[in-house]
């Protein structure tokens, strides 16, 4: 899969998607391109005195529907495809969710373990300026991704504010209480992919109570979607990190897991309970299980492995786990796939709060956070149902066909074709 490009997945399911709603190519072709991609190299000096130089990036896919919004990555496999794909899929996730939001992506390519706390701040804050000409608080507005945190979002908010000469909290989503976040950010993702799981169990007429569960990710994503599942009555049979992949047909005490690995770095490593033993990723990946949950990364259900599957309902918490070729394969098996798109945007929805909340200056009670995604989620999952069962096409497609609409209209009114 060394050739996988997950953009030109992005697009191949968008070009479906326009063919199904009848679209002409040029009534989307703005959307398949980019509007603007920064690359910049980011110095940094360790504290033995080595100068290193990473490389870093944002996309800014689309601001047709607002500014550009979407996270920020610290990864060694971070490039501009994956960016580029990212930035993508936040345009047509925002738009599902019907919130005044564009598409972006960034991130730098490294390995945020290889750098002390100090280093890591320093890092981040060159970053920032780096990509300061381009961001803004209504133009794109980054928040956490993969290995990064509230504290690193603190660190922007901080960094931009003093290039700017004035508090700008809005600049980032996901941050600290303390600093402008809010109530109910840090489980949104998680409680996002939770409520799309209801919302297809009672179209189907099915009681969660009665389910298995594989978490592949146990990241912020993997470990509150579990933990939320779990306390839904769910039962958690396996879970897994880059670190390890654990089973206990029982079921898991994601109670447990969560707070331990929680105070071990985020990683499952030495975590035990009774009943447990340890299995390959590929064995995780391939349990008979209700739900496989997948809060990894993208590209972890492709060729090589799909045939192996034997979930009967696919939820996708990471961005882009599945490709196109596994994504034809299940749908033909019967397999149902809650597709990234829709399950895992309670992340930006409550991001989308957290903004408008700074903007105001005037802060929601946690219970309203919940009612106000839960209500968003619910609507979203039910555009992308209705279109679903009108063209009878996969999921995904649907999803896509969703955004696209919304897209389109309001490209055809802002008279970007002109």
């Amino acid at each position: 899969m060394s050739t996988y490009n997950p953009y030109e997945n992005m697009l191949n399911t968008l070009d479906v998607a326009a063919e199904k709603l009848g679209y002409t190519r040029s009534e989307y072709e703005v959307l398949r391109h980019p509007e603007r991609e920064l690359k910049v190299a980011v110095p940094l000096q360790l504290d033995n005195g080595e100068v290193r130089v990473y490389e870093g990036y944002r996309c800014q896919h689309s601001t047709l529907r607002g500014s550009a919004k979407g996270g920020l990555r610290f990864h060694p496999d971070s490039d501009e495809n994956e960016v580029r794909a990212l930035a993508a899929w936040m345009t047509i996730k925002n738009a599902i969710a019907n919130i005044p939001y564009g598409g972006g992506k960034g991130g730098i390519k490294v390995d945020p373990k290889t750098l002390n706390p100090r280093e890591l701040e320093r890092l981040t804050r060159n970053f920032v300026r780096r990509i300061a000409p381009i961001i803004g608080v209504n133009t794109d507005v980054p928040a956490p991704d993969v290995n990064t945190n509230a504290q690193i979002m603190s660190w922007i908010a901080d960094e931009y504010s003093t290039l700017k000469g004035e508090w700008s909290p809005g600049i980032v989503t996901g941050k600290p209480i303390e600093v402008g976040g809010s109530l109910g950010r840090n489980e949104a993702t998680g409680r996002g992919c939770l409520i799309a799981l209801q919302s297809y169990l009672a179209k189907k007429n099915l009681d969660i109570k009665n389910l298995t569960v594989a978490v592949q990710g146990f990241g912020n994503v993997g470990s509150v979607g579990a933990r939320l599942m779990a306390q839904a009555g769910a039962k958690v049979v396996a879970i897994g990190d880059v670190s390890v992949n654990i089973y206990n047909p029982n079921g898991i005490d994601v109670e447990k897991a969560y707070e331990y690995a929680n105070s071990h770095g985020r990683s499952l490593e030495g975590y035990s309970e009774p009943g447990m033993t340890t299995i390959g990723a590929q064995d995780l990946l391939a349990q008979p299980v209700d739900v496989l949950y997948m809060a990894a990364l993208e590209n972890q259900l492709n060729k090589d492995n799909m045939e192996n599957i034997q979930a009967k309902i696919i939820l996708e918490g990471a961005n882009g786990p599945t490709t196109n070729d596994a994504d034809k394969y299940f749908y033909e098996k019967g397999i149902d796939i809650i597709p990234d798109v829709l399950a895992n945007g309670g992340g930006v929805v409550v991001s989308y709060y957290e903004w408008v909340q700074n903007k105001a200056s005037f802060y929601w009670t946690e219970e309203e956070v919940n009612e106000r995604l839960t209500k968003n989620m619910q609507n979203s999952f039910e555009a992308v149902w209705e279109m679903q069962h009108k063209y009878n096409v996969p999921p995904r497609q649907a999803a896509y066909m969703v955004a696209l609409e919304r897209l389109v209209v309001e490209t055809k009114w802002r008279g970007y074709n002109c």
